[in-house]
């Protein structure tokens, strides 16, 4: 089992934030703390990851519909608008030049999508802007997004509830096309490792603080 070491954060995404929160906690004993509201018609809340015990620039996002616009048609963000329940969807790595991750991948056969200049206002009105790739439908979800903070400050981690990040990887019946579509991006070990096993899905393993590990 593996953390990769350009992991950015970890999205678990649901049809209603609150609930997705009390979901976490009682899972983990964790209260994510409220992040921010996106233009997409989404919010989020946040935990850090720490690894053995130490900060890490990793974190998990849950996201769910802005609860302040309430009563508008669900959004299509992470498939939100087709969620039943919190579910790991995707995960986001920081690679030192997104572009030229983007070429290359190309290049390999691989289109990791656009790159785009998004944004959110945290809970003080203090608005984040970063650049990502979004890919066309039907999107590839077992393969990272790539994110680039440029010179905004990553969401102050050292500030978050955190659990420990035990390991992530990716899960597959026939990993070979998800092993090959991962490998274009260039990355190695950047990346979550495809390995075989049932089922299509993210294995995320997390320790709580009296010490039991848990798999999401």
């Amino acid at each position: 089992m593996s953390v990769p070491h350009l992991l950015d954060h970890i999205v678990i995404a649901g049809p209603d934030l609150a609930e997705t929160v009390d979901w976490f906690r009682e899972l983990t004993g964790v209260t994510a703390a409220p992040g921010g509201a996106h233009p997409t018609g989404t919010a989020n809340a946040l935990v850090a990851l720490t690894v053995n015990g130490e900060p890490r620039p990793h974190y998990l996002e849950l996201i769910g519909p802005d609860p302040e616009r309430e009563g508008e048609e669900l959004p299509k963000t992470f498939s939100i608008n087709r969620l039943k329940k919190p579910t790991l969807i995707t995960y986001a790595v920081h690679p030192s030049n997104l572009d030229q991750v983007v070429e290359h991948a190309r290049a390999e056969g691989f289109d990791p999508g656009d790159v785009q200049e998004l944004s959110r206002r945290t809970p003080d009105g203090t608005e984040l802007t970063w650049r990502l790739t979004q890919a066309a439908a039907p999107r590839n979800y077992g393969v990272p997004f790539l994110i680039d903070w440029g010179e905004t400050t990553q969401p102050g981690l050292g500030e978050l509830p955190s659990i420990e990040l035990v390991s992530f990887e990716r899960v597959e019946v026939n990993p070979g096309p998800q092993q090959r579509a991962t490998a274009a991006l260039g990355l190695e070990d950047g990346v979550a490792e495809v390995v075989e096993g049932r089922g299509s899905r993210f294995a995320l393993h997390l320790r709580t603080e009296d010490g039991h590990e848990i798999e999401i």
